[in-house]
C-alpha cells in the first residue's frame, strides 16, 4: 500500500489545527477558520462528500431552528459563508424574501452546507482517521489516516502532525437492544429512520407499518406514511415511550436554554445535577414541532369527513420489551404500557425506528491519548468551558470537541443554534485573540443566584506565538 503524498510544501511541518469529522459543527469551524489566514488547518472526513441526514430529507420537512442559525452568522454575519450569501450566489434572495420563511427546508440546509463544503480548500473527504497520539518528544499530536478510493477501499496511508485537534465526528443512529437483531437480519424491513427515504417505497407497499419513537422524526415519518396510504386502509401504528405525543418547548424564554448563558450555567453545576437535568429536559429537544402535530391531526381529521375513522393507532407511553420474527416476513413486538403496567403483542409487516441518535464513542479514536485524559465519576471525558478535553498538563496542545459535550454543557450541545458560537469560542481560544467578538450576555433569564462570569483562560495557541497552558 502506498503512502499518501502531502499537498503542503513541507509535509512534515505541523498544522495548527486538525479537524476529525466534517458535519455541520466542524464545517462551521472550517468556514470561520478559513478567514484566519494565520492558521494552517486540515479537516478529515471518511465519507466521499458532505451529507447531512440524507434519509430524512422529506418533502416539506423543515429545520427546527431559524435560518440565522447557519454555519457562521451568529458569530460573523459578514462572513462569505452565510446562508443569505448562499442565496445570493444562487440568485434566490428575492424569492426567499417573498417567501417570508424563517425556518428553511431541511433539504435546503443540506444544499447550503454542501455549497460551503465545495468552496473550502482545507477539507479532505475520503480520509479515514485511524488513530490520534501525543508525541511528547515533538510536543505534537500525530494523526494517522487512510485515504479511501471511490469504493471506500484503502488506497494510501498518511500521517499529519498537529498542535491542536478538534473532534467533530457527530452522532450515529441508536437502535434499542431489543430490536438490534431484527435490524441486522435480512428479509423483514426493520430499519432506523436514518434510512427511511432509501426504503420508503418498500414501506408504502407493506401491509402494516409500525413507527417507534415519539419525537419529531417519528411524527414526520408517520405523517409521510399517512399521507401516502389509502383512506380507510392506512394500517399504521405509532408508539413511543413518552407519556404523550408532546409539543417541543418553543416559548421565547424556554428557548433561552439554548443560549451560551445557559451552557455556562450548566457547566458550573455539580455532575449529578447536570445528569438529572439532561434526563428531565427531554421536551426541550425531543418533543414535536407544534406545526407537525397540527398537520398529523389535520390529516387524520380529513379522513373522517366521509364517516368512520382512519385505520391508524397512536399510543404514547409504550416501550418495546422484546421483538422477534414470525416466519420470515412479519415482526412481533412485545409491548409494555408504562402507566398501566400492562403488556400486549403487536404483529406488523415493517418497523421504522425513530429512536434518535447517540454520540459516537471516542474511546477507539482516542485510545492513544487515554493515559493523558481526565474523566468524571461516570468515566466520561471531562470537558472544560472552552470545549477542550481536560488532559494531563504534560500535553501542551488542545483537543477540542464539538457536539460531544451534552453531559458538561447541556441540551444545547447538538443544537444548530450554538454551532457558530462554539466554533468562534474554539478559534478565540486557539489564537489567544478575539477574532470573533462574542457578547457576554445572550439571555434575559438569569440562571442561578450566583452569577458566574465567563472566564477567558490563557490561550492555547500554536507555540511559535505563545505558550500553551492547560485550563479547566
Amino acid at each position: 500500500m502506498s503512502t499518501l503524498p502531502d499537498p503542503r510544501p513541507e509535509p512534515d511541518s505541523p498544522l495548527d489545527l486538525v479537524g476529525i469529522g466534517i458535519g455541520p459543527s466542524n464545517l462551521s469551524l472550517a468556514a470561520l477558520a478559513h478567514q484566519r489566514t494565520e492558521l494552517d488547518t486540515f479537516f478529515y472526513e471518511q465519507c466521499p462528500a458532505f451529507t447531512w441526514h440524507p434519509g430524512l430529507l422529506l418533502d416539506g420537512a423543515r429545520v427546527q431552528v431559524p435560518f440565522l442559525a447557519d454555519l457562521v452568522t451568529l458569530a460573523d454575519p459578514a462572513s462569505p459563508w452565510t446562508f443569505l450569501n448562499y442565496l445570493r450566489a444562487r440568485d434566490r434572495l428575492f424569492p426567499f424574501y417573498f417567501a417570508e420563511r424563517f425556518h428553511i427546508h431541511r433539504a435546503e440546509y443540506d444544499a447550503y452546507c454542501r455549497w460551503v463544503a465545495d468552496h473550502l480548500p482545507a477539507l479532505r473527504f475520503g480520509h479515514q482517521v485511524d488513530a490520534v497520539r501525543w508525541n511528547p518528544e515533538r510536543d505534537l499530536f500525530e494523526v494517522d489516516f487512510t485515504q479511501l478510493d471511490t469504493d471506500g477501499e484503502a488506497e494510501a496511508l498518511g500521517r499529519t502532525y498537529a498542535r491542536n485537534i478538534v473532534l467533530g465526528i457527530g452522532t450515529r443512529p441508536h437502535v434499542p437492544d431489543a430490536l438490534r437483531p431484527l435490524v441486522d437480519a435480512p428479509g423483514v424491513p426493520v430499519l432506523h429512520a436514518a434510512d427511511y427515504l432509501d426504503h420508503r417505497d418498500t414501506l408504502l407497499a407493506a401491509g402494516h407499518v409500525t413507527v417507534v419513537g415519539s419525537g419529531q422524526t417519528g411524527a414526520e415519518i408517520f405523517l409521510d406514511l399517512l399521507r401516502h396510504r389509502p383512506a380507510g386502509r392506512e394500517r399504521l401504528h405509532w408508539i413511543g415511550r413518552t407519556p404523550a405525543f408532546a409539543p417541543m418547548e418553543y416559548s421565547k424564554l424556554g428557548l433561552e436554554h439554548f443560549t451560551p448563558d445557559y451552557a455556562r450555567y450548566f457547566h458550573g453545576l455539580p455532575e449529578a445535577v447536570r445528569d438529572e437535568l439532561v434526563r428531565t429536559q427531554w421536551q426541550l429537544h425531543k418533543g414535536i414541532d407544534a406545526g407537525t402535530l397540527a398537520a398529523v391531526h389535520d390529516e387524520l381529521y380529513r379522513r373522517t369527513l366521509d364517516g368512520g375513522w382512519p385505520d391508524a393507532v397512536l399510543t404514547p407511553g409504550v416501550r418495546v420489551r422484546t421483538a422477534g420474527r414470525i416466519a420470515t416476513t412479519r415482526v412481533e413486538l412485545h409491548l409494555e404500557h408504562l402507566e398501566q403496567n400492562t403488556r400486549s403483542r403487536l404483529t406488523t409487516d415493517a418497523v421504522v425506528l425513530a429512536t434518535g441518535y447517540r454520540e459516537r464513542p471516542l474511546d477507539r479514536l482516542l485510545a492513544g491519548l487515554d493515559p493523558y485524559l481526565r474523566r468524571d465519576s461516570s468515566e466520561r471525558l471531562r470537558i472544560d468551558d472552552r470545549y477542550r478535553l481536560v488532559t494531563d498538563p504534560s500535553v501542551t496542545g488542545s483537543v477540542f470537541v464539538q457536539n460531544a459535550e451534552r453531559h458538561t454543557h447541556g441540551v444545547g450541545a447538538p443544537d444548530l443554534g450554538l454551532t457558530a458560537w462554539r466554533s468562534a469560542t474554539i478559534l478565540n481560544t486557539l489564537t489567544g485573540k478575539e477574532p470573533y467578538p462574542l457578547p457576554d450576555r445572550t439571555a434575559f433569564t438569569t440562571f442561578g443566584l450566583e452569577q458566574r462570569q465567563p472566564q477567558i483562560p490563557p490561550a492555547r495557541r500554536p507555540r511559535a506565538l505563545t505558550p500553551l497552558v492547560d485550563g479547566v
